[in-house]
C-alpha cells in the first residue's frame, strides 16, 4: 500500500511537471497558430541557465525560475523572429520545418559549448520528508507542486483578467478580426510564444533539479512529452492539456513500477498514440487558447 501511494505521490509530482510543459506548448500553438518542434530545447535551455544562476547567486529555487524564464523568453524572441514572424499567413509546414531546423541548431550549439556529457545539478533542499497522513513527501516535492500551481493560476488570471492577455485570447481565436479591431497580432504572438517559452525554461529547471541531472540531449523527449500531452486539449485547450501532462506523469510512473525503467519514454508515446486514434481533435470544443 504504502508503495503504491509513493508511486502515486511521485506520479503526481511528475505530471505536475509535464502539466507545465503542455501549459506553455499551449500557449504558443494556441496564439500563434504554429506547431512548434523547439519546445524541448528551450527546456533544457531553461535547464543550463537556472544551473548557472545557482552557480552564480546560491542554490535558491525562485531566482533559478526567474533566470530561467528571462533567458528563455529572450530564447523565445529569437525563436519568434527566425521561425514565426515571416510565416504567421503562411502554409503552416513553412514554420514547422522551420522549429526543426531550430531545435537542431540549439542542441548542436550546446552540445559544443556546453559537451554532450550529463551534468549534476545543485541539490536545492535538504531530503526532508513531510507525513501528510499515509502520504509522505519531501520538501522538493511540494515546492514543484507548489510552483507549478501558482504559475498555473497565475497564467489563468493573465488570460482572463489583464488587458494583455485578453488581447492574446483575441489574437488566438481569429487573427483577421483582432487586426480589424486595432490589435497588433505580431506583437501578441510575439509575447505569447515568450510566455510560453519562459514557461518551458521553468519546467526545464524544475525537471533537472527533480532527477539532479541534465544535459544537452534532454529536450528531444521533453518536447515530446510536452506534445503528447498538449493533444490531449487539441494543443489549444491549455486545461486539458494540462490534464494530459498529469495523467502522463502518472502512467510513467505505474508502467514503470509493473515494467522498467527504461521503457519510461517509451510511455509517452504510447499515450499520443492511444488519444490520436481515439480522439485526435482533443478535448476542446472551440479554437483559441484556453484557460
Amino acid at each position: 500500500m504504502d508503495y503504491a501511494i509513493s508511486i502515486l505521490v511521485n506520479g503526481i509530482v511528475q505530471g505536475s511537471i509535464y502539466a507545465l510543459m503542455a501549459l506553455g506548448y499551449s500557449v504558443i500553438v494556441g496564439i500563434t497558430g504554429l506547431v512548434t518542434f523547439t519546445h524541448g530545447e528551450v527546456m533544457m535551455m531553461g535547464a543550463f541557465a537556472s544551473f548557472y544562476v545557482f552557480e552564480l547567486f546560491g542554490s535558491n529555487i525562485l531566482i533559478g525560475a526567474i533566470g530561467s524564464f528571462i533567458v528563455c523568453g529572450i530564447l523565445g524572441i529569437i525563436i519568434y523572429k527566425v521561425c514565426y514572424e515571416r510565416f504567421l499567413d503562411a502554409p503552416r509546414h513553412i514554420a514547422l520545418i522551420c522549429t526543426i531546423g531550430a531545435s537542431m541548431i540549439i542542441k548542436n550549439m550546446a552540445q559544443i559549448v556546453f559537451g554532450p556529457n550529463q551534468k549534476p545539478m545543485f541539490g536545492i533542499f535538504e531530503n526532508q520528508l513531510i507525513k501528510i497522513g499515509p502520504v509522505q513527501l519531501s520538501v522538493l516535492q511540494l515546492v514543484i507542486l507548489a510552483i507549478v500551481v501558482i504559475l498555473a493560476l497565475g497564467l489563468s488570471l493573465f488570460f482572463s483578467k489583464s488587458k494583455y492577455g485578453i488581447s492574446m485570447r483575441a489574437v488566438s481565436q481569429d487573427k483577421t478580426a483582432a487586426s480589424l479591431m486595432g490589435l497588433n497580432v505580431n506583437a501578441n504572438a510575439l509575447l505569447g510564444n515568450v510566455i510560453g517559452c519562459g514557461l518551458a525554461g521553468i519546467a526545464g529547471m524544475l525537471i533537472s533539479v527533480y532527477y539532479q541531472a541534465f544535459q544537452a540531449t534532454m529536450g528531444g523527449p521533453l518536447g515530446m512529452k510536452a506534445f503528447s500531452a498538449s493533444v490531449l486539449g487539441g494543443l489549444t485547450d491549455s486545461r486539458f492539456a494540462a490534464l494530459g501532462g498529469l495523467f502522463l506523469g502518472l502512467i510513467e510512473n505505474f508502467g514503470i513500477a509493473v515494467s522498467s525503467a527504461s521503457f519510461r519514454d517509451i510511455f509517452a508515446f504510447i499515450f499520443l498514440i492511444l488519444i490520436l486514434i481515439f480522439k485526435p481533435q482533443g478535448f476542446s470544443k472551440k479554437g483559441g487558447i484556453k484557460l
